[in-house]
This record gives C-alpha cells, structure tokens and sequence, in this order.
C-alpha cells in the first residue's frame, strides 16, 4: 500500500556535552544551538544524525552535500552543468561581487547542484537547491540548470528527483528569474507527457516563485516535518485578508492537512520511501514507465 511507504522509525539517541562550563570553553564550530530548542550539542553528533536535532527532532538545513551523501549509492552521483555561472544581465550593482563571496564561501557555482545518481541500484536524475547560496534564490542558471535536469531524465527515461531550499526568485535578476518558473514548469509538462516520473521534496524554506512552480509539479510531492512552504510572505496575507492567519500556517504539516502534500517525512526515512516509490514504478513494480 502505498500509505505503509510513510511510516517513521525510531531515531538514535546521542549523549549532549556534560556540563555548562564545557558547552561554553569549546572552540566555534564544534558546538551546535538548537534554534528551536536551545540545546547546544555535538556538530559531529548532528551531522550523524543527519542534521536531526536529537532532543526535539529540528530538521537543520542541509547543504546539497549533505543531501547527496544522504540519498544516493556512493560513488555513484556524477555532476551535470558544473561549471554553469549567473553573469549579471540586467547591471544590478555589486550583484557579481556577491555572487563571487558565495562561490568562494560554499565552494559551488550556483544555488543547484544537478547529477545523475544510483539509489539501490535505480538510476535517477537528481537536482538539489542549495539554501547557503544566495538563500537558495532562483536564477536564470538556477532555471537552466534544473531544466537541464529535467531533459536528461528525459532522454536516459529514468526518474527526476528534486530537493528544493529556496527564499524564491532572485530580484537581482528581475524578470529574468520570474521566467525560470515558465521554463521549468513547461519541461516538466513534457517529461510527465513522456511519462516521466516526478518526486519533489520541499525542505525548509520552500517559497515565493519555486513553491509556485516546479516544487509543486511532482507526480509525488513530499516535504520535511515543520518546512517553510508557501509563495507570499504571512504578513502580507495577513494585511490583504484582514485576518489572523493559524500558527502553524505554511508549515509542512498545515498543507499535508489540506491536501497540497502526500507525505511529511522525517529525514531519516527519506531514502527508504524514495527507494520504495522508485520499486514501484520499475518495469515489473506495481506501475510501469511508459513505453517500457
């Protein structure tokens, strides 16, 4: 059944540093707060545990590293488009001399990082956002990039797996972003036509013009326990509807209740329920590609 792929398991426990005195004389970085608890705790451990805060289950943001290290067989990712770059089309002042601190601070060339990959065998083409460039901003690369990915998975007739960690689209490139939204979407249209099979999982945040276009075009669209997800800001709801939004609006958990999502899923059992939903639609599983 379909409803049994998203069930969650039991997460590992791990011991905290013993006392105040030593959470405050350790060196930056090697200690992690928790912003929803406060916790402080092991960076090691966290990474361990998947970036999973092990004392109120906080899903910390992941770079696309991370992400990849996570999902797909090792060895088996192999970049696409690597070397792709946002020029400044429109003049947008000190646009490239930004662009230029987040490539030397992340070590990457733009906000998504696409790739063919194995995940118990199964090919797929992957593409993750990465929320520590420009806050996961969507670009004219950003557009192409995923676009790219998306026709790849086109032609090899395998699945297309999206992460998205997005603050939305990015004004430094005007309207120029606002087009990646069409572009994408369209390509996505004719892979689904091609019978392709879509998986989009929204992590936190997942807004503004990515929320409203190819993060919600999944044949399944999941999302990570307590995501930011939505396209306006909730003040600027607020203000138009003249009313008190609920507290837990725009979260995962409140568009799972009204229907825009199939599933929450803790991080820890992302890779077995995407590798499960893959099983499903290989030749011989329950659903077929078109065409095999």
């Amino acid at each position: 059944m379909i409803k049994d792929l998203f069930t969650k398991t039991k997460k590992k426990k791990y011991a905290t540093i013993p006392s105040e005195t030593a959470k405050q004389d350790v060196p930056e970085g090697i200690m992690t707060k928790c912003p929803n608890c406060k916790k402080i705790m092991y960076t090691k451990e966290l990474i361990k545990n998947l970036k999973v805060c092990y004392h109120c289950d906080f899903h910390h943001q992941m770079n696309s590293k991370e992400r990849i290290d996570s999902l797909v067989d090792a060895g088996s990712f192999a970049e696409l488009n690597k070397e792709m770059a946002s020029g400044n089309p429109l003049q947008f002042p000190d646009y490239e001399e930004k662009l230029q601190k987040d490539i030397l601070k992340t070590k990457l060339k733009e906000a998504v990082v696409t790739g063919t990959a194995q995940i118990d065998g199964m090919d797929v083409v992957i593409a993750i956002m990465d929320a520590s460039f420009r806050m996961g901003s969507m670009g004219s690369v950003v557009g192409e990039k995923i676009t790219l990915a998306i026709e790849k998975a086109d032609e090899l007739h395998i699945p297309f797996i999206i992460f998205t960690a997005s603050g939305g689209a990015r004004m430094q490139e005007g309207v120029l972003s606002l087009m990646q939204m069409a572009k994408t979407s369209v390509a996505l249209k004719r892979y689904s036509d091609n019978g392709g099979l879509i998986i989009s999982v929204m992590t936190h945040p997942t807004t503004g013009g990515v929320s409203a276009s190819f993060a919600s075009l999944g044949d399944y669209n999941l999302a990570e326990p307590g995501a930011l997800i939505g396209f306006a800001g909730r003040r600027i709801i607020e203000q138009t509807i003249r009313e008190e939004l609920p507290e837990d609006f725009q979260t995962s958990e409140f568009l799972l209740k009204h229907g825009q999502l199939d599933a929450v899923i803790v991080r820890h059992d992302l890779r077995d329920n995407i590798k499960s939903i893959l099983e499903i639609h290989q030749p011989g599983g329950s659903i077929n590609w078109q065409g095999n």
